[in-house]
């Protein structure tokens, strides 16, 4: 997943500071944006961010890297930051509170959101840079490899579309504009707030903030995406590369953050392969046979099934081996579970580090985008805590069967000595 990203503040704090039980504010403005506000009275500083249903999912037919292209240019010209991934765009701001220094901010992101320029001599320029950078890519190993498996994984899903040369090219300014007049409509935003605002006063600046924006009387629904499709059978991809180390991309498509099995699978790939040196998959592959320095498994959150994905690079003579050893340890795991010390340990770390993801706005305002992104509970962080200690051993193995496949994934290999 790709992110283009500008420097967004007017003034940088970034001083931690302690964050227990600070609740969630939900409104709808009268122009439709939900907002989901944490006042921190810490620091005279606020974190704006505004979400729209406008990722590279929204891209269209042959234009892959609208949304990252619209996003871009976007946030040229003044001090914002704007960012498309698979499934969203994101803007954001960070200012101080004092009324001359946010009113001004506000102003400047209020002309940026409504009126950007999308001048075709700095896109013409950008452009040229992201090809020259996307050609730059195709000497990466590591790259080749995670895009074919994307590819392998989603099949026509726009999860595993990329851009390139092509269809750079034939992205104008003119594209960009109706991407953005479609997309970035206020009915269609979610907006998180962190910082030394009270309601009112939000209320108050994001009406500004907003009001360049066509209105809507009725917010009309976007067509909606299709699912990524599950894998009816295992498949091998075999890569030619020179390189020094093989690299293996082994998975399938896994499930959408909001499914009920997520926070199950995230303990549990702990013990799989998420836990660093503690993990199954280091103790199989690096620890008793020396195949891999590094070899680790994720699950990748989205609106739609993001890929679970075990990853490794290894000699080239030892990729078959590391294959073979990893994806047994993945089907012993999804067969049989974790133990009940494995998984005790997991939560161990996980609550115990669970303060570390909220000391500062920074982190708080990733937090809490997610909570309003994926229309999470608004007491999902006081709640968290409770709700995987309550995850049992059992709960996991269960989790794990229910949505893995091992013998149906794709094994990705790039760079593996020949038979």
């Amino acid at each position: 997943m790709k992110k283009w990203f500008v420097c967004c503040a007017a003034w940088l704090l970034a001083q931690p500071f302690a964050m227990a039980g600070i609740p969630i504010q939900f409104w709808t403005l009268d122009n439709g944006a939900r907002v989901y506000l944490m006042e921190v009275q810490g620091l005279p500083m606020v974190d704006i961010q505004l979400e729209f249903d406008a990722g590279s999912r929204r891209d269209s037919k042959g234009l892959n890297g609208l949304a990252q292209a619209t996003a871009m240019m976007l946030g040229k010209g003044v001090q914002a930051g704007a960012s498309a991934s698979n499934d969203r765009m994101s803007l954001s701001m960070r200012s101080l509170t004092r009324a001359e220094i946010l009113n001004q901010a506000i102003a400047l992101a209020a002309r940026q959101l409504a009126s950007p320029s999308f001048s075709s001599m700095v896109w013409n320029t950008e452009r040229e840079r992201w090809i020259a950078s996307l050609r730059e890519s195709k000497t990466k190993p590591n790259v080749q490899a995670s895009h074919a498996f994307a590819k392998a994984v989603y099949g026509e899903h726009p999860y595993g579309q990329d851009e390139d040369e092509a269809s750079l090219r034939r992205i104008e300014p003119a594209q960009m504009r109706a991407f953005h007049s479609r997309y970035l409509v206020p009915c269609r935003a979610k907006i998180s707030i962190v910082g030394a605002l009270n309601k009112a006063q939000a209320t108050e600046k994001l009406t500004q903030l907003l009001k360049g924006l066509p209105a809507s009387s009725a917010c009309e629904l976007l067509p909606l995406v299709d699912e990524v499709q599950p894998l009816s059978a295992p498949h091998r991809i075999d890569i030619p590369f020179e390189s020094a180390q093989a690299h293996v991309f082994i998975g399938q498509p896994g499930v959408a953050r909001q499914h009920p099995d997520f926070l199950a699978l995230t303990v549990g790939n702990y013990v799989l392969g998420g836990g660093g040196f503690v993990s199954r998959l280091t103790e199989q592959v690096r620890e008793k046979r020396g195949l891999s320095y590094s070899v680790y498994s994720y699950f990748s959150p989205g609106q739609h099934a993001g890929a679970f994905t075990v990853g490794l690079q290894t000699r080239p003579d030892q990729a078959e081996q590391a294959i073979e050893v990893a994806t047994q340890v993945v089907s012993d795991f999804v067969k049989e579970g974790p133990s009940n010390a494995e998984v005790q340990a997991a939560k161990d770390f996980l609550i115990g580090g669970f303060a570390l993801r909220l000391d500062s706005n920074r982190k708080l305002m990733d937090n809490l985008s997610n909570i309003a992104w994926f229309d999470l509970p608004l007491d999902y962080l006081d709640t968290w805590t409770a709700k995987v200690q309550k995850l049992t051993a059992a709960d996991i193995q269960q989790a794990f069967a229910r949505n893995l496949q091992p013998e149906r994934m794709v094994t990705v290999v790039l760079g593996a000595a020949s038979p």
